[in-house]
């Protein structure tokens, strides 16, 4: 079944029309006569970490942009097919609650199989620029988190952008965190540690759901925990533009914040709660981690999300890894990767020894 699954995501990769080389050309080093392939590139092979320099040459050659035709193809598989449940010991139960249109939207509850009491509460977004991805892609980060802490995850398989723009996913993830808060007791949650996390897009969409959470006072939330977010629609910062690191990129960008926001796009009638980097009041947020690699669009709105919390007060967690791309958490042969996710647990277990939010 694995195969058969694999082989079906190469082929929307060999669908999406990425133009490989429309950009990036093979061009000979006219002194040493020997053809080079990544010395066009703005962010320089050499940039990249060397653990993963030769993946991410690769994977930046073979498909250079996220295009809408992409994000179409894997949304149809992802409705009709899905991906499977790669947990191990763990219990997932899908709820499916009422949305406002009366459709349902699907909560993918992960719990220990030994139920534990007063453990805490953990929403989990998955990312995918907004636009493709479901919570079963998240299996590695849901495992670590169950298997350190006995805790319950509500993972929402929330709207992604080319179904519907914002505030669609927004209002999935916010149900999903009402739901969380009325329903967590009944996997053993103690409700005065209700976290947050997600990463890329999800991180974003974590972002925004505490904003909300804090202007409403709907739930106290007692950590937040927003990877290497999706933040900022303006593409302002020097690392969001000309950015041709892989995975994600200037270009992947902004097409996913396109369709992200649609008519909104390139207005100034974007809500904070669309593009969190809007905000300006960042007191009373709760105790934040974050990592983010040095050469990926995100990095330099991450840092300054990061000051603006600690100007206003805010306790962070924050690590930057030198030479990594977006999604470079996700090589877990590399030794970032292992830095980044030992980092993430070791402030996770923190958070769980150390931060409350009473309700």
């Amino acid at each position: 079944m694995k195969k058969i699954l694999s082989v079906l995501l190469c082929a929307i990769l060999l669908c999406s029309p990425p133009q490989v080389f429309a950009s990036h050309e093979i061009f000979p080093d006219t002194e040493s006569g020997v053809f080079t392939i990544f010395d066009r590139w703005n962010v320089k092979s050499d940039e990249i970490h060397p653990e993963i320099r030769t993946v991410g040459n690769i994977i930046r050659t073979i498909m250079p942009e996220f295009t809408v035709s992409f994000f179409k193809i894997a949304n149809l598989f992802l409705d009709n097919i899905g991906l499977p449940d790669l947990t191990r010991g763990i219990n997932c139960d899908e709820i499916y609650i009422p949305r406002d249109d009366g459709s349902k939207l699907r909560l993918c509850v992960y719990y220990p199989k030994e139920s534990k009491e007063n453990v805490p509460g953990l929403l989990w977004i998955h990312g995918g620029g907004y636009g493709l991805g479901c919570p079963e892609q998240d299996f590695s980060f849901i495992q670590s988190f169950v298997d350190a802490s006995g805790c319950v995850i509500v993972a929402p398989d929330y709207t992604n952008s080319p179904t519907a723009p914002y505030p669609a996913a927004f209002d999935d993830c916010y149900s999903a965190l009402l739901w969380l808060k009325e329903n967590g007791k009944d996997y053993g949650m103690n409700d005065s540690q209700i976290f947050v996390g997600g990463n890329s897009a999800g991180g974003g969409l974590c972002a925004a759901v505490t904003l909300k959470a804090r202007d409403t006072g709907d739930v106290n939330i007692a950590f937040q925990m927003p990877l290497y977010p999706m933040l900022d629609d303006r593409m302002i910062t020097e690392s969001s533009q000309n950015n041709d690191a892989p995975i994600w990129n200037t270009a992947s960008n902004e097409t996913a914040w396109k369709l992200y926001l649609g008519d909104s796009y390139q207005t100034n009638d974007v809500s904070k709660y669309a593009a969190p980097a809007r905000e300006t009041d960042y007191s009373d947020l709760p105790p934040t981690l974050t990592y983010v690699g040095t050469i990926e669009p995100f990095t330099d709105e991450t840092i300054i999300y990061v000051n603006n919390l600690r100007d206003a007060g805010t306790e962070v967690h924050f690590r930057t890894f030198e030479g990594c791309f977006h999604g470079f958490d996700l090589l877990s042969y590399s030794s970032p990767a292992k830095q980044a996710r030992q980092f993430l647990i070791n402030g996770f277990m923190y958070a769980v020894e150390n931060y409350t939010a009473e309700q």
